[in-house]
């Protein structure tokens, strides 16, 4: 195990303003906030907002050998090499988000389902146009890929929950195939969670605060972010366009997960009452008032799925212009 190279450490945190920080402090609160709902991926906020790269970047970089470098180099330096302002803006916006906004979002979810969908999936089929656009190739590997990254999100979607006992080193590997999950665009950690059975453990865990469990479910989610997001760098490092290709199905695979029009098959309580769908099955527009007997609001969904695709758009075409004016 060896040190970071001291001379590449200023490479490591670029120079950013007050405004800048805030800026990754927001999207940490989007990413939050999609964390939150079962079948959205933080990662595909990040994907979406332009950090996913860096993110993966300075999660590689905490490593054990930062010990080593913290005692030879001294804090100042160890914190550059991290990238730690940009950490700490980053999981500070998804912690506020955790709990503040997100339930925000949960009430939206309760009281607006169909819209919040529909804003989801617009940002979501947004992002899959930005990243063809962005594709270097398309190859019969590339091709592959990309079926492959949808069939494996689909399988996902429609997999029957199980239910697992809440053992230490079970919750161990739910963290850490959840935080993975949550790297991942268009997969969902609290999905996960609820497709293996955890989830109404883990919330049991947090609504009894059982210590024990919490820390087997923490250092999974630890474990998963530094082993998980250097495996994923390497890929996109050596096979970009390959892994870009697998990234692009699992985002369009994940339009099934957020079709707005959907009926619950199987539902349980979390801590505070509220029913959470275990799992459902999507249902065309013009027939989900005969089978749910809701408005299905086609119109105003339309509206908030454009509002979604404008928003990634917008971002997009605004980091371009900013990036030619500052050239």
């Amino acid at each position: 195990m060896t040190t970071p190279d001291p001379k590449e450490i200023a490479l490591h945190q670029p120079n950013r303003s007050i405004k800048d920080y805030l800026l990754i402090l927001l999207k940490g609160l989007c990413m939050g906030a999609a964390d939150v709902v079962p079948g959205v991926s933080g990662g595909t906020i990040a994907f979406i907002t332009g950090i996913y790269d860096e993110w993966l970047s300075s999660l590689k970089r905490c490593t054990p050998a930062v010990l080593l470098m913290l005692k030879r180099d001294g804090i100042v330096k160890t914190w550059q090499y991290i990238n730690g302002n940009f950490l700490v803006a980053l999981f500070g916006g998804i912690l506020i988000s955790l709990k503040t906004f997100a339930a925000i979002v949960l009430l939206a979810m309760d009281s607006y389902p169909i819209l919040v969908w529909a804003f989801f999936s617009g940002l979501v089929a947004a992002s899959i146009y930005l990243l063809v656009r962005a594709q270097r190739g398309w190859g019969v590997v590339e091709f592959i890929g990309l079926v492959l990254g949808v069939l494996f999100i689909l399988a996902i979607s429609y997999m029957a929950p199980a239910q697992l006992p809440g053992h230490g080193w079970i919750l161990f590997l739910g963290g850490f195939v959840a935080i993975c999950a949550m790297i991942l665009p268009g997969i969902s950690g609290s999905f996960i969670l609820l497709l293996v059975g955890l989830y109404p453990v883990f919330l049991q865990a947090i609504h009894h605060l059982e210590i024990g469990k919490l820390l087997w479910f923490g250092a999974g989610c630890v474990t998963g972010l530094i082993v998980f997001s250097r495996f994923l760098l390497w890929l996109l490092n050596s096979y970009h366009s390959q892994t870009l290709a697998v990234l692009i199905g699992f985002l369009i695979g994940s339009l099934s997960v957020t079709w707005p029009w959907k009926h619950a098959l199987l539902t349980t309580q979390d801590s505070h009452g509220r029913t959470v769908a275990l799992q459902q099955e999507n249902l065309n527009p013009l027939n989900y008032m005969a089978v749910t007997g809701n408005e299905p609001t086609i119109v105003l969904a339309i509206v908030w799925a454009l509002v979604g695709v404008l928003l990634v758009v917008g971002v997009e075409a605004a980091a371009v212009w900013l990036k030619r004016r500052n050239a």
